[in-house]
């Protein structure tokens, strides 16, 4: 989240019991209603997507930009969710998310680890100053 972000929701004012109203709501929708309903319903272990948007080079006058992220549903249901190296798109790193459901992690693990031995994507990072969007 951005720091514009953090700082609206820092003055937002929720009474207890409205954040726990609120708080409820989300973990129904993300957890019962929605990865735990996929999972259930199709009898998988994780569900597996793009780490982010399509990358992008660092523009020095305009900032970064961001094409969204995979991390928000396990994130809102407090589930685990691990990203590893896929490739690269442009020249630039891509990366896989698997997420699954509480207490998922050893299998997380185990998938995101046999995807990377058979994939071995991962190269060393360089810094070509060329690369940086003037």
């Amino acid at each position: 989240m951005r720091q514009d972000g953090l700082e609206a929701v820092h003055r937002l004012d929720f009474t207890e019991g409205e954040y726990r109203e609120a708080l409820a709501t989300n973990h129904r929708l993300s957890r019962a209603e929605g990865i735990d309903a996929v999972l259930r319903r199709f009898r998988l272990d994780a569900l597996v997507m793009p780490t982010t948007g399509p990358p992008a080079k660092t523009d020095l006058v305009r900032g970064d930009s961001y094409g969204g992220g995979a991390s928000t549903p396990a994130a809102l249901a407090g589930y685990p969710a691990i990203s590893v190296p896929a490739g690269f798109a442009f020249g630039l790193p891509v990366g896989l998310t698997f997420m699954g459901t509480a207490w998922s992690e050893p299998t997380l693990l185990r998938l995101a680890y046999a995807y990377e031995q058979a994939g071995r994507v991962r190269r060393a990072p360089t810094y070509r100053p060329a690369d940086v969007g003037f």
